[in-house]
């Protein structure tokens, strides 16, 4: 079991930065946090949630085509904490973003698909809201 927490959303201009972060409780004590596929997701209201980028085990990273370039995933495995640096923010990044972990998921995301059902390891949300 994975208890998620994310922070870091708030209120900032098109054009603007944000640095979101998860901090992970792990209760399966057979598991190691560096073991997990982790990643980011949004979704708005009336619309499926949507992957934004995923990390491996291994460090590697995976985005959507839509923040490419934009945003950039990291971890910190001795502080059992993800990371999303968001950079030139516009107006269709304002969403609720969630963190998401598991250990078997494809952590992979091909044309802004990250196999979001395959994540059973979800925290709350963090909102971002991007304003002209």
């Amino acid at each position: 079991q994975v208890q998620l927490v994310e922070s870091g959303g708030g209120s900032v201009q098109a054009g603007g930065s944000l640095r979101l972060s998860c901090e992970a409780s792990i209760y399966t004590p057979e598991y190691t946090y560096s073991s997990y596929c982790m990643g980011w997701f949004r979704q708005v209201p009336g619309k499926e949630r949507e992957g934004v980028a995923v990390i491996g085990s291994d460090g590697s990273t995976s985005y959507a085509d839509t923040v490419t370039g934009r945003f950039a995933i990291s971890k910190d495995n001795a502080k059992n904490t993800l990371y999303l640096q968001m950079n030139s923010l516009k107006l269709e990044d304002t969403a609720m973003y969630y963190c998401a972990a598991d250990r078997t998921a494809r952590c992979i995301c091909t044309g802004g698909y990250c196999y979001t059902h395959e994540f059973g390891s979800w925290g709350q949300g963090t909102q971002v809201t991007v304003s002209s």
